[in-house]
């Protein structure tokens, strides 16, 4: 089993990420990694009802996701699996939407200065960051943006 794209979309799973990306992938399952949804039941149903049947959900802690991987809510959850593990070659923004303290990068990426610099330092490390809203778009370069 091999991860077909690492993303990080404060939406987490909807349509986008399912028929968007999922499709066009051919992914057999999605890992949502969310401290807070792997906590809440709820939730978890809640997400299952926007992925169609043949797509497996499985969700994850930040711990459980370093042995299996992901999408992410959040810029500090992927940093962190990103430093815990080797496997980690290239990193796909999508909806990282305004929220106080965060400036608009492109028109679905909104960034903080310290998200920037976290961004920055991953692909220091050799990971490849782009943005990408939806497959058939050019992914724009981290320093395009930042």
């Amino acid at each position: 089993m091999s991860i077909a794209l690492y993303r990080i979309d404060d939406r987490l799973i909807h349509g986008q990420v399912v028929v968007g990306w999922g499709k066009p992938l051919n992914v057999a399952f999605i890992v949502l990694v969310d401290d807070a949804v792997r906590a809440s039941t709820w939730e978890q149903e809640l997400y299952r009802m926007g992925v169609p049947a043949g797509i497996e959900v499985v969700f994850a802690s930040t711990a459980e996701a370093l042995q299996c991987l992901l999408v992410t809510g959040d810029i500090d959850t992927l940093a962190t699996l990103a430093s815990d593990t080797k496997h980690v070659a290239r990193i796909n923004l999508g909806g990282l939407h305004h929220r106080p303290g965060r400036s608009p990068r492109l028109r679905y990426v909104y960034l903080s200065d310290a998200e920037a610099a976290q961004l920055k330092a991953l692909a220091a490390r050799g990971i490849a960051v782009t943005a990408q809203d939806v497959p058939t778009a050019a992914p724009v370069p981290l320093e395009d943006f930042t």
